[in-house]
C-alpha cells in the first residue's frame, strides 16, 4: 500500500479530496453540458445558476445578508492590498492600518502607496478621524491570530481574511468590508472573495477604471470582465463540502486539531514554538528546532512519509505547519506520532 500523502503548504493548500473528484468531472463535463466549466460562457444560463447557488451558499456559510455584496475578483488577496484604499482613500484622509506581522505590513506598504495612512501594532488605539481600519485577522507566516473579541473601531472595519477564513466561528457582520484570496481555505489560487456592506460600497470612488472599481464590479453583476470561472467552480464545490459537513463539524475539528499540536509543541523543549500562546493561529502552527541540521533532516524524513510542504516561509524560516478546513485530523495525527519518532531518534 503506497504512503498516503498529507500536504500541509500554507497555500495554494490542501482540498477536499470530494471537491478534487467534482472538479475532474468539471473540467470535462460540467453540469451535463459536454463541456468544461472553462469553456462555458460566463453569460450563459448554466454560468449564472452556479453563480445563484454559490452567492447563497456563501452568504449562509458567512451569515450575512442581502445589505452585503459579494464579489469574486481576480487577482488574490494582493491586488486586493491596492484596490481596498484606491476605492475608499480619498485625496486628504488617512487610513488606519494595524500592523502585527507579514501580511498587515504589505497590506499597509500598498496603501501608503496610494494615500496616506497611520501605523500602529497595538489593538484598541484607533484613528477615529480615518476613513476606514484595516486588521489581517491571521498571519500566515509567523503563525500568529488576532483575537476573535477584539473592540471594533467606530469607523468602517475592513480585514484581510486569507488565512482563517470560514476556519472558526467569527461574526463577519462586525466588518464592513473582508477579503480572502481562496488559495487557503476556500479553493484555488487565482481569485479573492470579496464582501462590502452596501452602505459603505456606496461610498467607493466612481472615477476609477472600471477593471479596479468595486462600484463597476457591482453594477455588472460580477462579470465586468471574463471571470475565473475554474477558480469560482472550485470555490462552489468547496462552499457545498462545507455545507455538508455543516460549519459546527469542521470548528469542532479544526480545535482539536490545533490543539494536539500545540500539545505536542509545548511537551518536548525539541519544539520551539514561534507564536506567544495568547496568539496562536488555529490554521498555521510555526515551530523550529534547536538547530539548522535538525530542522532539515525533520523536513527531508517527514517529506519521505508523505508529510509535505512543512518548510517554514523564506522570511522566517523553520517549519510551519498548515492544518486549513481540508486537512485531515488524521494527517495532524500522522504528523504528531512522526515527531514523537523523530524526538526519540534526535
Amino acid at each position: 500500500m503506497s504512503t498516503p500523502i498529507y500536504n500541509f503548504s500554507a497555500g495554494p493548500a490542501v482540498l477536499p479530496a470530494c471537491v478534487r473528484e467534482s472538479l475532474k468531472a468539471d473540467l470535462t463535463n460540467y453540469a451535463n453540458t459536454g463541456r468544461s466549466i472553462i469553456e462555458i460562457s460566463h453569460r450563459s444560463a448554466t454560468y449564472q445558476a452556479l453563480m445563484d447557488e454559490l452567492n447563497a451558499n456563501l452568504r449562509t456559510l458567512l451569515g450575512v445578508g442581502q445589505d452585503r455584496t459579494i464579489l469574486l475578483l481576480q487577482g488574490g488577496a494582493s491586488g486586493q492590498f491596492a484596490m481596498l484604499p484606491y476605492n475608499f482613500l480619498r485625496e486628504g484622509a488617512a487610513a488606519d492600518y494595524l500592523v502585527r506581522g507579514y501580511w498587515g505590513e504589505k497590506a499597509a506598504q500598498q496603501a501608503a502607496r496610494i494615500g496616506r495612512i497611520t501605523r500602529r501594532e497595538t489593538l484598541g488605539q484607533w484613528n477615529d478621524q480615518a476613513v476606514y481600519a484595516h486588521v489581517t485577522t491571521n498571519e500566515t507566516i509567523a503563525g500568529t491570530a488576532l483575537p476573535e473579541d477584539f473592540t471594533p473601531p467606530t469607523i468602517p472595519l475592513c480585514a484581510d481574511m486569507s488565512s482563517d477564513i470560514l476556519a472558526a466561528p467569527r461574526d463577519y457582520n462586525k466588518y464592513h468590508l473582508f477579503y480572502a484570496g481562496t488559495q487557503k481555505n476556500l479553493g484555488v489560487a487565482g481569485l479573492a472573495l470579496v464582501v462590502i456592506e452596501n452602505e459603505f460600497l456606496s461610498q467607493a470612488r466612481r472615477n476609477l477604471p472600471a477593471a479596479f472599481c468595486y462600484l463597476e464590479h457591482a453594477k455588472a453583476n460580477g462579470i465586468y470582465h471574463t471571470p475565473n470561472a475554474f477558480a469560482i467552480c472550485a470555490l462552489y464545490r468547496v462552499t457545498q463540502w462545507l455545507l455538508q459537513e455543516t460549519p459546527e463539524k469542521i470548528w469542532e475539528t479544526n480545535k482539536r486539531k490545533a490543539e494536539k499540536l500545540y500539545a505536542e509543541i509545548d511537551r518536548s523543549p525539541l519544539w520551539r514554538p514561534l507564536a506567544p500562546k495568547n496568539e496562536r493561529s488555529i490554521t498555521n502552527v510555526t515551530f523550529r528546532l534547536p538547530t539548522e541540521d535538525l530542522e532539515q533532516r525533520f523536513l527531508a524524513e517527514a517529506e519521505a512519509r508523505g508529510l509535505c510542504a512543512l518548510k517554514g516561509h523564506r522570511a522566517l524560516g523553520g517549519v510551519r505547519v498548515s492544518i486549513y478546513n481540508a486537512m485531515p485530523e488524521k494527517g495532524v495525527d500522522n504528523l504528531i506520532e512522526f515527531m514523537q519518532y523523530f524526538e526519540a531518534r534526535a
